[in-house]
């Protein structure tokens, strides 16, 4: 590959990128040590990216170190996927003021398929040779105690204090578990046992992706490169994505949800979805605020859905707003009542449907006002239907803009 297409190449991959790390004391321009790595290596880069299945879903703020391992697999890389389905029964402490909930490991198989499956419209798996996916369980339920005691000593109770997440915790005399140190070390062990040249991460992940470095170093081999993304700020326009915040764009969502959602993104927000959450040049965007959401939407449901089905949804949201969702019933998407099992809960239904992310919130919704069926406000939490004929052909409503007709 010629210098020229390897700057091409590495100025793609740099998009919406918050920072590169090599943390060796005689590199002072890490983005050209990259360039050079890439430039120099005699084998397809192998980038790591590593994800703890702790819940089923994924919204658009998940996906963003995953459109740059496209990006990187597109370049001629290997992306390697590690399922941390022994990790994940630890739960990272990452930004948590409390211990984490352990998860079985059936609940954890059961996670990393969902998010397997919604993964596809994103990587590439196909390609020969350009997506590995591995299971942490692999390597670490087989250390023994001597392995274990070898990695606990490569780093100190001072260091691992440094962590952010342990830090506040240890200063508001929060309980820190043991058993919750051996996280960033057995993630760091994922690098060595992988042979990780690049590792993406979210910025909340630069302390265990730096112990992955050191423990490279430690077993012998060549240290990885950090590559740490953004964090994406939420429909909200003030908090991080995340579905307890109800300020999240779920992978899984429905095309109108998702449109509906999207064609709302805060003004201070365009910019920052488009550079991660898109491919459109940054340069040739609407001048126009309103056609930036717009365009903004469709790109995004296009991913996901297909252009056909965003289109679709742009017009029936569009009707929807028209008619004020009385009369363009016909153009919502539909739910088929026959996966329900009644009598049901409304809060269920709002879950299974796909309008509420959760029992939980559609409980929230509810009590919030915000559930209509056929235009009537529902107040009761604990409404329950006994037969699908009580619900068949009426539109369910959260919010404004998201609607389902019941089938």
């Amino acid at each position: 590959m010629s210098s020229v297409n390897i700057t091409e190449s590495f100025n793609w991959l740099h998009r919406g990128t918050n920072e590169i790390f090599p943390n060796q004391a005689n590199s002072n321009n890490p983005e050209e040590n990259l360039v050079k790595l890439i430039e120099n290596s005699e084998h397809p880069l192998r980038v790591k990216l590593g994800i703890d299945p702790t819940g089923i879903d994924i919204h658009l703020g998940h996906s963003i170190p995953f459109r740059k391992l496209r990006a990187f697999q597109d370049a001629g890389h290997t992306a390697v996927v590690i399922i941390g389905d022994f990790t994940a029964q630890i739960g990272d402490p990452t930004g948590k003021s409390e211990v984490r909930k352990q998860l079985t490991s059936q609940q954890v198989k059961d996670n990393a398929k969902s998010y397997l499956d919604q993964l596809r419209p994103i990587l590439d798996f196909d390609t020969p040779g350009r997506l590995e996916i591995r299971y942490n369980s692999e390597w670490l339920s087989d250390l023994n105690l001597a392995k274990i005691q070898e990695l606990l000593a490569t780093m100190t109770v001072g260091q691992m204090l440094a962590k952010e997440g342990f830090s506040e915790r240890y200063k508001q005399e929060n309980p820190i578990f043991l058993h919750e140190f051996l996280y960033p070390l057995m993630q760091g062990y994922d690098s060595v046992m992988i042979d990780a040249d690049v590792e993406l991460g979210g910025t909340d992940q630069k302390f265990n992706i730096a112990v992955g470095r050191d423990l490279q170093r430690h077993f012998g081999k060549k240290p990885q490169f950090g590559l740490l993304l953004p964090i994406l700020i939420g429909t909200d326009g003030s908090q991080k994505m995340s579905k307890s915040l109800n300020n999240y764009v779920g992978l899984k969502e429905d095309e109108l949800s998702m449109y509906s959602k999207l064609e709302k993104t805060p003004d201070a927000l365009i910019k920052d979805y488009f550079e991660l959450l898109t491919n459109l040049p940054l340069d040739n965007l609407p001048d126009n605020p309103r056609e930036c959401q717009k365009l903004l939407a469709i790109e995004i449901v296009s991913q996901f859905h297909g252009q056909e089905k965003a289109l679709i949804a742009q017009k029936t949201a569009e009707d929807l707003v028209k008619n004020k969702g009385n009369s363009a019933t016909d153009a919502v998407p539909e739910y088929n009542l026959s996966n329900v099992e009644f009598p049901a809960k409304l809060f269920y239904i709002l879950n299974a449907s796909g309008l509420c992310g959760s029992s939980g919130e559609g409980r929230r919704q509810i009590q919030g006002g915000a559930v209509r069926l056929d235009g009537e406000k529902v107040t009761d939490v604990n409404s329950t239907f006994d037969d699908v004929k009580q619900l068949s052909g009426k539109v369910l409503q959260v919010g404004k803009k998201k609607f389902i007709k019941l089938v």
